[in-house]
This record gives structure tokens, sequence and C-alpha cells, in this order.
């Protein structure tokens, strides 16, 4: 983490938006797809066809989000070779990322079974229709994994070199011609729910050729590689082991992550069926959100990783205070957003009378999601950026413990409510524990 020499360099409000508005333009696009996937397969008109997409999505969903790892990593370390101006400007991080992708997908393809059964007993899906569109869909939706996971690394890298208009292409190229093919293959060839599933592969597929063809048209062919660095570099047992102990604290950290949003929509669930359809619609406003934030965290990532391969503490903590600033100007222009124009989009989303009456009711509590989120959000991308570990992973598990009791007695208290009110207190404890602890080890950070 530290270096010997240091580059000066400043961060800007211009340079945060020229990372951070292409990263949302990209995120933002990501669930239309699974708006249109329901599209598509719900205009069949069979509900079970339906229910075996959305538990077959959930699935992957579940399983891609703990190798994100191989995403957040990449960057960060990226970043960091880009600021010490390394030769290689980090392609030597990427074909690690890339080996560990093609590794783990080629493993997922072994245990697609498993897999099948363990989102089985996880969901239980309900009747033979809804196993066997599930079935259907992990099938043809696993031979994708090995290129899901080698977009990771690719996407790592571009954000992590500051590339991020390159990153937002290559998503939404991913996501458009998802979109056309899942509409050509249900609607015109009548596949189904694998025609929503091959959608996907070919799309992951394709982008992934197309990164291939840019990283090497970057680095000038085979020379350029050569030229670079070795194979005995590539293969450093301790840059590797670093690679591995980071990859594992950032799986905890998901994992602590998917388990604290697994207890929301559990609680959300004993609720009833009235809180738990009006807190789906609300959720749909706090993923907009995320979405939106995550292009201030991309920025923080990027620019506080290259401050510290720089080794100049002024850049990092300029990245760091202005992505948070920004964030918390997004965050309220958001939360005034859904509480001027919430009760509209809850009526679109819903014609359910009670269901818009407690949608209506804790719309101002799921809303301030918008600003309570924002430091959590930035303090995510620093840590990655900085790539601090065993923070992220500790912060997180502390986070999602001081959440779940929260809930218990905030729900037995004020029902919904407290259980959107406990949501708060999650995003606020990770946000304050990951900012003083990186206050804390900043001097040791640049020392």
């Amino acid at each position: 983490m530290r270096t010997t020499a240091s580059y000066p360099f400043t961060v800007s409000h211009r340079d945060i938006f020229r990372i951070a508005l292409p990263a949302s333009l990209a995120f933002i696009t990501q669930p239309l797809v699974g708006i249109v996937d329901i599209a598509v397969i719900g205009r069949l008109g069979d509900a079970g066809l339906l229910g075996g997409l959305e538990l077959g999505a959930l699935t992957f969903g579940f399983v891609f989000a703990m190798l994100f790892f191989l995403r957040l990593g990449t960057a960060g370390l990226t970043a960091q070779s880009v600021g010490r101006r390394d030769p290689d400007q980090g392609l030597v991080h990427l074909l690690r990322a890339g080996m560990a992708g093609l590794v783990l997908g080629l493993l997922l393809l072994v245990l697609v079974k498993p897999i099948q059964s363990l989102g089985a007993l996880a969901f239980a899906p309900p009747g033979p229709v809804v196993t066997k569109a599930f079935a259907d869909y992990l099938a043809v939706r696993t031979l994708g994994a090995p290129f899901v996971l080698l977009n990771f690394a690719f996407l790592g890298w571009f954000y992590g070199r500051g590339a991020a208009k390159t990153g937002m292409f290559l998503q939404i190229g991913v996501n458009v011609i998802n979109i056309g093919l899942s509409i050509l293959f249900v609607h015109f060839y009548g596949w189904g729910v694998s025609g929503v599933a091959a959608a996907s592969v070919i799309a992951e597929a394709g982008i992934a050729m197309v990164s291939i063809g840019m990283v090497w048209w970057q680095v000038r062919g085979g020379s350029g590689l050569k030229s670079t660095f070795s194979l005995k570099q590539l293969l450093d047992r301790t840059a590797l082991r670093r690679m591995f102990d980071l990859s594992r604290d950032l799986m905890i950290r998901s994992a602590a992550l998917m388990g604290a949003f697994a207890f929301f929509s559990a609680q959300m669930s004993r609720a009833g069926e009235i809180p738990l359809a009006a807190s789906a619609v609300l959720l749909n406003f706090s993923m907009v959100t995320a979405y939106f934030l995550d292009g201030q965290a991309q920025a923080a990532e990027f620019y506080c990783g290259k401050a510290v391969g720089a080794s100049y503490r002024p850049a990092f903590e300029q990245a760091w205070h202005l992505s948070a600033f920004w964030g918390l100007v997004i965050g309220f222009g958001l939360f005034v957003v859904w509480l001027t124009g919430g009760p509209l989009l809850i009526d679109l989303l819903t014609t359910n009378a009670e269901v818009r009456l407690a949608a209506r009711e804790h719309l101002f509590v799921a809303a301030f999601i918008a600003f309570s989120g924002v430091i959590a959000f930035v303090m995510d991308g620093v840590m990655t950026g900085a790539t601090l570990n065993t923070i992220i992973r500790n912060g997180m598990v502390a986070a999602t413990a001081i959440y779940i009791g929260a809930a218990y007695w905030l729900q037995n208290q004020f029902g919904l409510g407290g259980l959107w009110l406990a949501l708060h207190i999650f995003f606020i404890a990770r946000g304050v524990i990951f900012w003083v602890a990186v206050r804390i080890r900043l001097a040791s950070i640049f020392s």
C-alpha cells in the first residue's frame, strides 16, 4: 500500500462527475433488464413460468453478488497501480482476476445441480411448472457464468483506470443486447424462460469478447504484454496472497450485506400480505437511489485508490470529501423527488387500494434512505479504492449485527415503520464505522 515516491495531483468537482455521471447512467440501466424479462415472460400468461424466472434470477443474483469481489478488488488494486505510475497500469491485476473468474465460472458449471438444489431449498418453488421453469433457467444461465465473472474483472479494470465512459458503454451494451435478445427469443422463437437465460448468456459473452479486444488494443497486443510484466510477476506469491485475502474479506462483506437484506425481506413477509406488497413497492425507490449513489462511490473508489498508489494524502481527502458532499446533495434531491412524486409513482406501480395506503404511510421513512445511505455508499468506494479489506469486512459484519438487533426491537414497537427505521440504522452504522475507521487509519496509510 505504501510507496517510496509521491505523485501529487488534485481532485476537483469536475473530476468527481467525470467518473460519477457515466457510472450512474450505466448502473441505472441494470434494473431495466429484469423489468423487460418479467414483461416478456409475464405476457405469456403462465404464472408458473414467471415464478420460475424470478426464483432463477434470485438464485443467480445471490451467487454473483458473492463473487462481486472480482470487480471491487480489481478496481481498487488497478487504481493504486495508476497512482503509482506502474508501467502495466494494473494489467497484471486484470489478468489475475480474469484467471480467477474463469476458474470460478467453470466451477459453477460443474456445480449447477447443487446450486439448483440449494436454490429450490431456499425459495421452495410452489408446484411443478415453477420447478421446471426454475431448472430450465439455471441450466442455460449457468453457461454464462465464466463470461459474467470475466466481465466483473474487465469492469473493475476499466473503472480502476478511470475509464468510466468505457465502463458505461460496456454495461449499457450488455443490457441493451440482453433486452433485445430476450424479446426476440421469447416472442419470436418461443423459447420461454430458456430464451431469457440464453439472451443473458449471449450478451455477457459478446461484451466479454469486446472487452478482450479493447484491452488487447490498449496494450498493443502481445508485445505490450511482454513489455509490461513477466509470468513470474503474474504468479508472484505475495501479490496472489494479497488478492486472495482481499477477495476473502470482500466475499464476507457481500455475505453480510446479502444477509441483512435477506433478513429485511423475511421480516417483511412475516408482517403480512399488505405490508409486504407496500414495502416491495417502496424498495423500487430505494433501488433507484442506490444506483444513483453508486456513481459517487465509483468516483471515490478511483480517486482514493489512485491517491493511495500515488502516496498523496491531500488527493485522498479531496476525493473522499467531495464524493460525500455531492452524494449528500444528490441524495437530498432524490429524497425530495420521492416525497413529492412518490404518491403518483405508488399509484402507477399498484392498483390495490390497501397497498397504496400502506405505501403512502411509510413513504417518508423509506424515501429518507436517499439521504441516510449516502455516507455508507461513499465509504464503500473509499475503502475498496484503498483496499482496506479488514475494515470493510469487520465493519459490515458489525453494522449487520447492530441492524438485526435494532430491527427486532423497532419492529415490535412500531411495526413495518420500525423495520424501515432499522434499515436507516444499518446504513448510518456502516457509514459512521467506516468513516471513523478510515480517519484513524489515515496517518498509517500515508506514512
